[in-house]
């Protein structure tokens, strides 16, 4: 009796131990494991290299980026594969400007898409849930706007739940930890309202560094206490995508050794909080590149407390401190046709896109807004087929408080980005330039004392120049109201216009009209400023609008269309043949250009 007992708790666990060893690798199988699939391309073939490496990791949740033109066909197979292996799949999509009014029905047919699909295929296909990622906080009017931009996107939002709740879908949305500090016009704070509409939320949670004083624990606590009250679930997003200049926020080059002991102590710790649902590994194509050995980059400590302290006079990377090599020359038309790229997402996601928008318009000219958070790789590919295509390349940035003195360094970190960029990629991948897009006179500080403003405006612009050419040969550029000539520059007899062109490599003149020729069409409001460039003999460029304004239908090509621009714009050789400095035209923006009327 006592041996058959014996056998029979052997027997018991013997099948306990097999039963753990196919347990996934990362806690009970209630515990999410979820990592995001950006390259929808990558499941055409099945999707066999993605599903092994999720096994593997023990990942339960994908995020998969919907690709509307793929066949549904591919999207069967592989959620098929999915789910026998334990593998729910979320429908993933998100762009900043679904925040905004216009871009609602992009959103809906998000939505649309993934019910028209489930209705269509076996159950066994069908996507488990659909998950959101906006982050509108990088439009280029979100400091200036906030309050709006909420407003608009909780709409919004809530249109997108109206029409997918009750469908048998998890509905999931990535916030950055911060939000916390934002709140709704009613007073309701903004991370309250997203964790209680959602079934879940992951926090973008992006240090490598649990328990220090700005590590995971510190900066999620709060969502957490309120995913409790509300009874929602919270994913935890750590990052191992290459960050140059904050390696504090990635894995990157820490080894997935280190990185699974991290998410241990991560999970352990959190277990306490109901809402703790697992953790969220961005991306999945940096997480397989990951090597297992620790190889952490320089910088990779968090700068708000830096420890051990820093040295006074640190040893520089290698490359920084060197010359920044010049970019190849590209071969193209003197006279410039360009336009600007402000959704910096757009070049990382849809680059052959903006390469065949710009083949179609004959384009030889790109400023491009760039996100500072992403490798250099993001950008290098894209440069160089511009480049072959005869293309020059400006990276961009800029924002209306950049005119002031306390916000210079986020003008000087777009510079440094840009020279170390420079310096790690080849002649042809290089940027040509850097270019402002500042504006300041929409901040209320414009109207409390607007020469107070141009004084600390012109100090930061001499220092970005200064910067910049101290030991590159990078062009420096930027935006510029035509009606800037009425303002003096602060202390000094001459117009602020005429100090930014002497100071610049070249301007783009704001000269927003529907109509080339008359007192007041794009030359007659832009005869001031051409006046100065040609007495200084600096290049100057005429910049057009095609978004639609509420300032009139004057101020844009918005109503009459395309063909109707291209028209005027065509007159403007002949009309500015005895102004040397005229070089070109920019059309602002891609994005408004691409969908316009004909």
């Amino acid at each position: 009796m006592k041996v058959k007992g014996y056998q029979k708790l052997a027997s018991l666990l013997v099948v306990m131990l097999l039963v753990g060893l196919h347990t996934p690798a990362y806690g009970e199988n209630n515990s999410k494991k979820a990592t995001w699939i950006w390259q929808t391309d990558l499941i055409r073939d099945g999707g066999a290299e993605l599903l092994d490496f999720s096994r593997e990791e023990g990942i339960n949740l994908i995020y998969l980026q919907i690709d509307r033109q793929l066949s549904s066909d591919i999207y069967e197979a592989f959620i098929e594969r999915a789910h026998e292996d334990q593998i729910a799949v979320h429908a993933l999509g998100g762009d900043p400007r679904w925040a905004l009014t216009e871009h609602l029905d992009d959103m809906l047919g998000l939505a649309d898409w993934v019910i028209d699909y489930n209705g269509k295929v076996a159950a066994g296909a069908r996507f488990d849930g659909i998950h959101l990622d906006v982050e509108p906080y990088v439009l280029a009017n979100w400091e200036t706007e906030q309050g709006q931009i909420i407003t608009t996107w909780v709409q919004n939002l809530k249109a997108f739940l109206s029409l997918a709740s009750g469908k048998g879908l998890e509905l999931g949305i990535d916030i950055p930890f911060w939000f916390d500090q934002y709140a709704l016009a009613d007073g309701t704070g903004l991370n309250e309202w997203l964790i209680g509409a959602f079934d879940h939320v992951t926090v973008m949670a992006y240090r490598n560094e649990v328990e220090s004083e700005h590590g995971i624990l510190d900066l999620t606590r709060s969502e957490l206490e309120l995913a409790d009250r509300l009874g929602k679930q919270i994913l935890i997003g750590v990052n191992t995508k290459e960050m140059p200049g904050e390696s504090y926020t990635t894995f990157y080059g820490h080894g997935k050794d280190k990185l699974n002991q991290k998410l241990d102590h991560l999970s352990s710790a959190l277990g306490s909080y109901p809402s703790f649902a697992g953790v969220a590994i961005h991306d999945i194509r940096n997480w397989q590149s990951m090597s297992s050995d620790e190889i952490v980059p320089p910088g990779s400590t968090d700068p708000i407390s830096p420890s051990p302290v820093p040295e006074p006079n640190p040893v520089p990377e290698p490359g920084e401190g060197d010359r920044v090599p010049d970019a190849d020359p590209v071969t193209r038309d003197p006279m410039v046709r360009g336009t600007y790229i402000w959704e910096a997402h757009e070049v990382v996601q849809n680059s052959q896109e903006i390469l065949d928008f710009a083949k179609e318009k004959k384009l030889n000219w790109l400023y491009v807004r760039l996100d500072l958070e992403q490798p250099y790789s993001s950008y290098s590919s894209f440069v160089k087929q511009a480049a072959a295509a005869g293309i020059e390349v400006h990276a961009m940035g800029g924002h209306p408080i950049w005119a002031l003195e306390e916000n210079r360094p986020r003008m000087m970190r777009l510079v440094n980005y840009v020279k170390n960029y420079n310096r790690a990629v080849e002649g042809d991948e290089r940027f040509h330039g850097i270019h402002l897009d500042i504006e300041p006179y929409v901040l209320p500080a414009w109207k409390e004392d607007s020469q107070q403003v141009i004084s600390e405006w012109t100090a930061n612009l001499d220092a970005f120049v200064t910067e910049l050419k101290k030991d590159s040969s990078l062009e420096a550029s930027m935006d510029m109201a035509v009606w800037l000539d009425k303002y003096k520059v602060t202390g000094e007899d001459m117009s602020l216009s005429k100090w930014m062109i002497n100071r610049m490599d070249h301007v783009s003149l704001m000269a927003f009209r529907d109509v080339a020729e008359g007192s007041n069409g794009i030359v007659g409001v832009s005869k001031e400023e051409i006046a100065f460039a040609d007495e200084l003999g600096k290049p100057i460029k005429i910049s057009v609008e095609i978004k639609a304004s509420h300032e009139g239908d004057h101020i844009t090509f918005h109503e009459e269309g395309a063909a109707y621009m291209e028209e005027e714009l065509a007159k403007l050789p002949a009309l500015l043949k005895d102004s040397p400095s005229f070089t070109g035209s920019v059309v602002h923006a891609y994005a408004y250009w691409k969908s316009a009327k004909p």
